[in-house]
């Protein structure tokens, strides 16, 4: 090879680096040997290696999230990729940009034993797929893969041929401008019904998602100027703690008392939410009320509501704009948020530690307890699971970019995997997991190790009911026997300590003082085994 070419697999791994990617999420194979090794010891980066393939996936979707860059991984060909399948889903689901460098068997070898279509698996995922079309495209076929993953926010597959690794082509460096989105702002007809509608109402409420997470201090301008309480979906938790009209969730994750002002408002003003069934306690919650709807993105307008009138807008430029033509018409205040009592109405009572049974935990006290002691910079992810309703109610975060669920595909199994790619994006944060005993058997416990391997500040919390609990409690209510769905497992914290890092169970409220200490003192990842009675755990709250 001459001074003024290189390999294809030289040229993939500096493509990545090319754009700002210092951390890569991988297990090597055949066919992503070569390209890893260069992205290592070529190109300077690190690579994080994972124990398994669709951890590599999922690590990359946190990381992207918290660093909100293009978090990249690289798997090798065949049941490499079909590893992936259920991470790259869970990636399309929520909705985060990542690129997935996957080897491919050689074109020539048409009876290779890991054979198969891996654009039909990709395409079944809803993730993107694109192909390294030549050697001589390698570096446009890797920018354009970077620019559809920021523009189309989801996973996008780059298909490599093994055999175009070792071809020699000549360097280049290639990146596209990202796409930045224009500030809508509203106006015209609807624009002004919007602002009728809003006007008029005796009792409006500012409802906020995901959407609107860095339009706070415009919707609390919005909010103290109608005098309108203001209320979160799950994805915009923490938002507005601290100011006297937050009450908390909109919806079935809500207090009584919440639940209660919700129902009486007559107009929801809704930014940044996608207004989802579960949001609205299926449809509930807006029966009978005026509903106003602000969103940047027009496919998520009406996708499970309806709205009387919907604005494709910025969230806080709309709210702006709203505030603006209210002090014009010198619209009066509603006093609705007046109405409000004087003690905080988002947080639920307190769980009782007396509730705690021999060998057993309460779990609303063991939450209420750890959302005091954890550490308050923390960054929270919870696993799918039936207690996973009451840590969001009861365990704060910082503010809504802190807090990450990892089961937007309903899946359980990918906290540990994501936990551990949030603490790479976020390495001076201490990061917490919540995991059923489920989860962390399904998807955990592998990956529990490389956060020991990559010396992670990670917190993990299993919430073990010694069940797969959503079924068990179907399995009660129709009087069936529930043991098919009931585990003999073994110590997690032990299991914690012999793959290298702490642990302590907990059965009693004085267990969780010794862990609490045990978290403030501790030196590797951590597990905390909350040891749960499989027929006291709280229903979901849905």
């Amino acid at each position: 090879m001459t001074d003024q070419r290189e390999y294809v697999h030289q040229t993939l791994a500096r493509a990545v680096r090319d754009h700002d990617v210092e951390t890569m999420f991988g297990l090597v194979g055949d066919a992503n040997l070569f390209l890893a090794n260069h992205f290592v010891n070529g190109c300077g980066g690190t690579l994080v290696p994972a124990a398994h393939e669709g951890g590599t996936v999922l690590m990359a979707l946190a990381y992207s999230q918290v660093t909100d860059k293009v978090g990249v991984a690289t798997v090798t060909q065949g049941p490499g990729l079909t590893n992936c399948f259920t991470a790259l889903r869970e990636g399309v689901v929520a909705r985060r940009p990542m690129l997935l460098l996957c080897g491919d068997t050689p074109a020539t070898a048409a009876f290779h034993p890991q054979n198969i279509d891996q654009r039909e698996v990709v395409k079944a995922t809803g993730a993107g797929f694109e192909q390294i079309q030549a050697p001589q495209t390698a570096s446009r076929d890797i920018a354009h893969a970077f620019f559809r993953a920021h523009n189309e926010r989801r996973p996008i597959v780059v298909n490599i041929p093994s055999d175009f690794m070792w071809a020699e082509v000549e360097p280049r460096t290639l990146v596209f401008p990202r796409l930045e989105a224009p500030t809508l702002i509203s106006s015209g007809d609807l624009h002004e019904q919007a602002i009728g509608i809003i006007a008029s109402a005796k009792r409006p409420l500012i409802l906020a998602g995901a959407g609107a997470v860095s339009a706070r201090d415009n919707l609390i301008a919005l909010s103290e100027r109608l005098e309108a309480p203001l209320a979160t979906t799950l994805k915009g938790t923490g938002l507005f703690d601290g100011h006297p009209n937050n009450i908390g969730f909109f919806g079935t994750l809500g207090t009584a008392e919440a639940y209660d002002v919700i129902a009486s408002a007559d107009c929801i003003v809704a930014f940044g939410a996608w207004l989802h069934f579960l949001t609205t306690d299926r449809g509930k919650l807006v029966e009978g009320k005026r509903v106003v709807q602000v969103n940047k993105a027009r496919s998520d307008i009406g996708k499970f509501y309806q709205p009387d009138v919907a604005l494709v807008a910025d969230a806080g430029q709309t709210a702006d704009n709203i505030l603006f033509w209210l002090n014009e018409a010198e619209i009066p205040a509603s006093g609705f948020s007046r109405e409000l009592p004087t003690h905080d109405i988002a947080r639920h009572p307190p769980g009782d530690p007396a509730q705690s049974d021999e060998g057993c935990i309460n779990l609303e006290y063991a939450l209420d307890r750890l959302n005091q002691a954890l550490p308050q910079d923390r960054i929270m992810l919870t696993d799918g699971g039936r207690y996973i309703t009451e840590v969001w109610c009861r365990v704060q975060v910082p503010d809504p970019n802190s807090f990450h669920m990892t089961d937007n595909f309903a899946a359980i199994g990918q906290g540990m995997q994501q936990a551990i790619g949030a603490a790479h994006g976020e390495p001076s944060r201490p990061v917490v997991l919540f995991i059923g005993d489920g989860g962390f058997m399904m998807g955990g416990i592998g990956e529990f190790n490389t956060a020991v391997r990559t010396n992670r500040d990670l917190i993990v919390i299993i919430c073990n009911d010694a069940a797969y609990g959503a079924e068990h409690i179907q399995m009660r209510d129709r009087q069936m026997d529930p043991s098919l769905t009931e585990f003999d497992w073994p110590s997690f914290a032990a299991v914690a300590v012999s793959l290298g890092g702490e642990g302590v169970e907990v059965a009693s409220p004085d267990d969780l003082e010794t862990a609490i200490e045990a978290i403030n003192k501790r030196q590797a990842p951590i597990v905390v085994e909350l040891k749960l009675d499989p027929n006291k755990v709280p229903r979901m709250r849905m």
